[in-house]
């Protein structure tokens, strides 16, 4: 499905002047995932500075993009200036995600893994619903309304996070930074250090009240691209932010609904080396590649003992593990020597010492695994 067929409000949406297309807040519906399918889902909020769509380059092949992914999208059209105020723009995309969850089982998503995604004035708009306190109405007759409206994730690219701050339009973009707090989603943030439309600070403003108030949050400003690069599908070095992206949904846990386990139990496998880790890496690297990597860093003060909160632990199943020796030297001390088995080529280059295929159990037990014949 491709068309703008899915109307927010089955009659006029509130506060509508006409019934022009223009004054329809609807959603082009993309539902055809190529390859594994995640579950998940994305709301895309095009830019336009409140005043057009740019829903080619920053909607549908966003769109596709994430259907390549395993991932189910959908693309807002939102109502815009100078007709309608940014906040009822914020507020169509916040019937967007209920709309979504209320029709979940139809486009086939897990409506606790539905995100937002968000360009320029689009990203405004995510940040807007991110950060909105605005509940689901229990009483409601209108089944669409007792959804929640927050998104589990957000993903502002080149967004205006406040609109004071940056010195234009603060009447449209009204801060979102001052409004997060510890319920705040995930965040993923992008920009540009060369745009000069909005400026980068807008990043780092929003970076640090997500970093006061705990929320997990990943900032990439990429040192060139001028403002509105989409996917920026002609820049090597630009364009990496998409499979960042999709790298930290993973490691969030938004592409896979089976939930992580803590590990607590002594290094195994010791006997399998020749010498002493001292500090070292343990990598889980799950077999299936929408699953969260597990990962600590250890020294000789932890008595090989791996301990990985649930938080950041692996799923049960079939993994890679990896042993990473990083140094033998430990504690450091102020004459800074080599011992001989750092120079060694594994330990300089940072390449695995052991690489095992284990099974991690649903109670949390790393165990070896034989590899089928």
């Amino acid at each position: 499905m491709s068309d703008f067929t899915e109307r927010l409000w089955s009659t006029g949406a509130p506060g509508s002047v006409g019934e022009q297309l223009t004054d329809i807040p609807a959603l082009s519906v993309h539902t055809d995932t190529i390859g594994t399918d995640t579950g998940a889902g994305v709301l895309i909020c095009p830019g336009g500075g409140y005043r057009i769509l740019a829903s080619t380059h920053e909607g549908l092949h966003v769109a596709h993009a994430l259907n390549q992914l395993g991932i189910r999208a959908f693309v807002l059209r939102y109502r815009v200036g100078p007709t309608y105020h940014a906040t009822t723009s914020i507020a169509d995309g916040q019937r967007a995600i209920q709309y979504i969850r209320h029709h979940a089982d139809r486009f086939g998503i897990d409506p606790n893994r539905l995100g937002m995604l968000g360009f320029s004035a689009g990203g405004h708009l995510t940040l807007g619903v991110g950060t909105s306190d605005a509940k689901e109405v229990s009483n409601s007759s209108d089944p669409i309304d007792r959804q929640s409206a927050i998104p589990n994730f957000l993903v502002p690219v080149y967004a205006v996070s406040n609109g004071i701050v940056r010195g234009r339009k603060a009447d449209e973009y009204l801060p979102t930074d001052t409004q997060v707090n510890e319920q705040t989603p995930p965040t993923f943030i992008v920009h540009t250090h060369e745009d000069s439309v909005v400026p980068p600070n807008q990043a780092t403003l929003l970076y640090d009240a997500l970093l006061r108030a705990g929320v997990q949050t990943e900032l990439h400003i990429f040192g060139f691209g001028e403002h509105g690069v989409g996917l920026a599908s002609g820049d090597p070095d630009t364009r990496a932010w998409f499979q960042l992206l999709h790298r930290w949904l993973g490691r969030i846990g938004m592409l896979t609904p089976i939930k992580r386990v803590a590990i607590d139990q002594e290094l195994p496998w010791q006997d399998y080396l020749d010498h002493p880790l001292g500090m070292f890496w343990l990598t889980l690297i799950p077999d299936d590649p929408n699953a969260p990597v597990a990962r600590i860093r250890l020294d000789p003060n932890a008595n090989n003992q791996i301990k990985i909160p649930a938080s950041h632990g692996p799923i049960p199943g079939r993994h890679t593990l990896e042993l990473r020796r990083v140094t033998h030297t430990w504690p450091y001390d102020a004459v800074g020597e080599y011992q001989a088995i750092d120079k060694k080529p594994p330990v300089v280059k940072e390449e695995p010492t052991l690489t095992l295929p284990v099974m991690v159990g649903k109670n949390g037990l790393i165990e070896e695994r034989l590899l089928e014949v």
